[in-house]
């Protein structure tokens, strides 16, 4: 390292030089495997001739597999073609080719054509298709630990529940919770216009954003500065709803703020009756400066709060009232003295399968 370089300078240089290293070592294993499968292919057509019985034409197939599936799209169009000429020079090696063997060449020239098709449509996302593949898995995983719940001192307990349409691991629903200070949890539940995989994208993008700005601002802000960030994305589908909380966890304090979403719904153990927390707001990324109005009140100990998305309690052909009820006896029957496991038992038992279903349950000991 250069000694005439300031002490501050010096940490930068030592990233820089190890970005490059890994560049580099990352692009010479990149064409060792090109190499390795491009002499693999060279050596297939001598094969073919030595032992025709033995190495049948269609041996042409792996090394195309191989190289569709971890190859990037920079070096698979080359790649294809270079089968393509093995495959050619291995033709001319054979005496006679009967009307089965060309059939098998056929099918051989149309799967690589289709190969060389995926890897243009690759192109545009620049990776190979393994490593997109885990890109998309790590994109997923990412969500859900953003939905994670911290963990409450004693006394408090949580728990999420999410399940998409359709049962994949995208959904348009997802949830995001966090403790900005020791005593406070903020937690909202936010529902992405369409379902499953078509919100998926938008849900990923949303959870990052939302994720920060929770937290961040003080709690009457949250919704309406996600409401101008949706705004500024100018989607054409973009709008969303959610219902915020924040609770202080000494005092058990709460307030409430919607979007256009489905009412929290509140459990006082006195009773063992829930009620709806009727708050206000328009759906986010549709109108400017709107207003949000919340409602507030207190968790004593043995009460509940649940948050959930419409997927919980819209069905076609039925009214959302009817279903906002129908969660009620629900919760009253399934929750009268435990709650361990809540979220996930009422998700398991309402709500529609075709549609994105997310709950949480915050109660107090």
């Amino acid at each position: 390292m250069d000694a005439s370089l300031p002490a501050a300078g010096r940490p930068r240089l030592t990233l820089v030089k190890r970005v490059q290293t890994s560049w580099r070592r990352g692009l010479l294993r990149e064409y060792r495997l090109v190499g390795a499968l491009a002499l693999v292919t060279a050596l297939l057509p001598l094969a073919v001739a030595i032992s025709p019985s033995g190495v049948p034409m269609s041996a042409f197939m792996v090394p195309l597999l191989v190289g569709s599936l971890v190859l990037g799209p920079r070096q698979l169009h080359w790649f294809v073609i270079w089968v393509l000429v093995m495959l050619l020079i291995a033709l001319t090696m054979q005496p006679e080719i009967d009307s089965r063997g060309a059939a098998s060449v056929g099918i051989q020239f149309l799967m690589a054509f289709i190969v060389l098709l995926s890897s243009f449509r690759r192109s545009r996302l620049g990776v190979a298709g393994a490593m997109g593949e885990a890109m998309l898995v790590d994109l997923r995983d990412r969500i859900i630990n953003q939905g994670g719940v911290p963990t409450l001192p004693p006394g408090w307990r949580i728990e999420s529940a999410l399940r998409s349409a359709g049962g994949t691991p995208f959904a348009g629903d997802f949830l995001v919770a966090t403790m900005p200070e020791p005593h406070r949890i903020e937690m909202v539940v936010v529902d992405v216009s369409g379902k499953g995989e078509q919100a998926g994208t938008r849900a990923l993008m949303l959870s990052g954003a939302f994720g920060g700005l929770l937290g961040a601002l003080p709690p009457e802000q949250f919704l309406p500065c996600a409401n101008d960030y949706l705004l500024r994305q100018g989607w054409g589908e973009g709008f969303a709803t959610a219902v915020h909380l924040t609770v202080d966890l000494r005092s058990g304090a709460y307030e409430v703020r919607s979007a256009g979403h489905p009412p929290a719904l509140h459990r006082v153990s006195g009773s063992g009756r829930w009620s709806i927390l009727e708050s206000s707001g328009p759906v986010l990324g549709l109108i400017p400066d709107a207003e949000f109005v919340g409602v507030g009140g207190v968790l004593d100990h043995g009460d509940a709060v649940l948050l959930y998305t419409d997927g919980m309690v819209e069905e076609p052909q039925r009214d959302i009232e009817l279903g906002i009820d129908r969660l009620l006896g629900e919760a009253e029957r399934l929750l009268a003295d435990d709650f361990t496991g809540a979220a996930d038992r009422l998700v398991d038992t309402l709500g529609s399968r075709s549609d994105d279903r997310a709950m949480l349950v915050l109660h107090r000991d």
